[in-house]
């Protein structure tokens, strides 16, 4: 092979250690990717997973955690390997990121006192009620703090051993570093942030104490909390038990520098260069939301928006719903297994490619078809739980086109409802930024998105990269300012440099005919929620009883009361 080639300096690359990893747990797959100096990737892995529904708790085990980080991370040193000869054995920098929200809440020994309480629970109502009444601010129910609240007032008995509180990301950096600190944009999902200090909110906290005390608990809310931390800043380095942690056949060596540990949104606005105001991205799995970084603090509380920050610390209006695209690549399955039914079996990429390929073809208003997408509950609808539904009138067509349009609108629809209350603020979006895997479809959920957010669209060439090259971008930096002079640089300044560069964007306008049928199908999606609220009461199995738990513990036990 010549000199200079490519995968000549690839090799070189991970040879010398100058690989950047970034790592992130989506709901459904763990990735990490692995870029060099240019931010190519050079190597990528992934690991397939999904959340339990136990004891009523939607959760991930944590041994679930590490079996799938390791996989991960032995799925990209081997693509590495395969791709050009070289399984690297230490790094430049790496970072992690995931869901934001949930509950873990160790004792002082690590030890996880409750299963881990994603950001998919809804269980926390009085709680978030009583303190978003309390600190004059939305606190959502899949904040840290609901849960942590919620848990005082249910009187849980692991709160006496509680000493530590944290994300996941943040869970996952303690085991490979042993510092309990966060990324401010993660750290800002758990509490309200001051964007002064780009610390927690200190009047706030005191509030929340306070609070904590009225109901029997001398929790100190600032000594649970991990230390937020701004992109760029010091958040330790890969430990020996962190480098086993990752990579137990010892490939991987410790004392690599590691990125603060950052939340799915925060990734999301790196990956796609939408940190300044006026700007923000939309970012669509297993849930979507938006992003849009604010000029000036929110005149009021509205209960749809999460106020939280860039991974620089800047406000951002967030708008978050729990369902995205789950319900469309159910329907993309379900036709997948017809495919292989006829004979003709293709892979769940190109099938989901077709359906949502077919979209444009469906009338605007998707011919009187409503697609509902909640699998579980939907605060910004109102709805306590989830039932999906596709429903639609006598007089309504039903062809593939209308139905592939009707699922790629619902992936929208609770998104607009919850951006209705920025525009009654006054809040202008000069652009948004799109990614996710539905966008790699080309031009087809970007039009779409551009319809549902009333504002142009950007999708550049790292859309479907996602959260783990955005979280390898903020190890990139983390590498950056510890080899050099240990200056933080401006973020939006960085991401221009090093991501708009270098990445390829197409823009799409709001299209008049699509917004107008878009705006049919919102006015019939919202006047027919009160269906998916019906279907999810009567569908939805009921709790077992008390007399119903002991009755099944008698019949496996083999024995029968008298």
């Amino acid at each position: 092979m010549e000199q200079g080639s490519p995968r000549t300096d690839a090799a070189r690359t991970l040879t010398e250690g100058r690989a950047v990893l970034g790592i992130e747990l989506g709901s459904t797959r763990i990735k990490a990717v692995l870029v060099d100096a240019d931010l190519t990737p050079l190597a990528q892995g992934s690991h397939a997973w999904e959340n339990d529904l136990a004891d009523g708790t939607w959760t991930y085990p944590l041994d679930a955690v590490e079996t799938g980080l390791q996989a991960a991370v032995a799925s990209v040193l081997a693509d590495a390997e395969a791709r050009h000869g070289v399984r690297p054995s230490t790094l430049g920098a790496l970072g992690v990121s995931a869901m934001m929200h949930g509950y873990v809440a160790l004792d002082a020994a690590g030890e996880l006192l409750v299963p881990f309480r994603t950001w998919r629970n809804t269980s926390t109502g009085p709680a978030a009620a009583e303190l978003t009444a309390r600190l004059g601010v939305n606190i959502p129910l899949r904040w840290s703090v609901a849960h942590l609240v919620q848990a005082v007032l249910d009187d849980e008995p692991h709160l006496a051993r509680l000493a530590r509180l944290t994300t996941l990301a943040g869970y996952v950096h303690h085991r490979l570093t042993g510092r309990h600190v966060l990324g401010v944009g993660d750290a800002s999902g758990m509490f309200p942030v001051d964007p002064v200090t780009r610390g927690y909110d200190a009047d706030r906290l005191a509030a929340t104490d306070a609070l904590l005390a009225e109901h029997g608990h001398a929790l100190r809310l600032a000594e649970l909390l991990p230390t937020p931390l701004v992109a760029g800043a010091d958040a330790g380095t890969l430990t020996e038990a962190g480098a086993r942690y990752l990579d137990p056949t010892g490939t991987l060596r410790a004392g690599v520098p590691v990125a603060a540990p950052e939340g799915d949104a925060g990734t999301g606005m790196v990956a796609t260069a939408a940190v300044r105001p006026r700007t923000g991205n939309v970012s669509v799995g297993t849930s979507i939301f938006a992003m849009v970084v604010l000029e000036q603090p929110l005149a009021r509380v509205h209960p749809e928006i999460d106020v939280v920050t860039t991974p620089a610390g800047d406000l951002v209006a967030m708008v978050h719903c729990n369902n995205g695209a789950s319900e469309l690549g159910a329907w993309a399955a379900l036709l997948g297994e017809l495919t292989s039914a006829l004979g003709t079996p293709a892979t769940s990429d190109d099938v989901f490619a077709a359906l949502l390929g077919a979209a444009p073809g469906g009338e605007p208003d998707a011919g009187g078809i409503v697609a509902y997408n909640q699998v579980s509950g939907e605060p910004v609808a109102h709805l306590d739980a989830g039932a999906p539904l596709v429903v639609r009138t006598p007089g309504s067509r039903l062809t593939l086109a209308n139905l592939a349009r009707a699922q790629a609108y619902g992936v929208f629809a609770t998104l607009s409802l919850g951006l209705r209350a920025l525009a009654e603020e006054g809040v202008v979006i000069d652009s948004l930024r799109a990614h996710g895997g539905i966008f790699r479809t080309a031009g087809v959920a970007q039009r779409f998105c551009a319809a549902a957010v009333g504002a142009p669209v950007v999708v550049g060439e790292t859309a479907g990269e996602g959260g783990a090259w955005g979280m390898a971008v903020l190890a990139d930096l983390r590498r950056e300012v510890a080899s050099g002079a240990g200056i933080v640089p401006d973020l939006g300044d960085h991401l221009d440099r090093v991501v708009g560069a270098r990445s390829a964007t197409s823009v799409v306008e709001p299209d008049p005919v699509d917004a107008a049928g878009y705006a049919t199908y919102l006015a019939r999606y919202e006047a027919g929620l009160e269906a998916v609220r019906v279907a999810a009461r009567t569908l939805t199995p009921p709790p077992p009883t008390a007399d119903a738990l002991v009755a099944a513990g008698a019949a496996t036990s083999g024995r029968t009361d008298a």
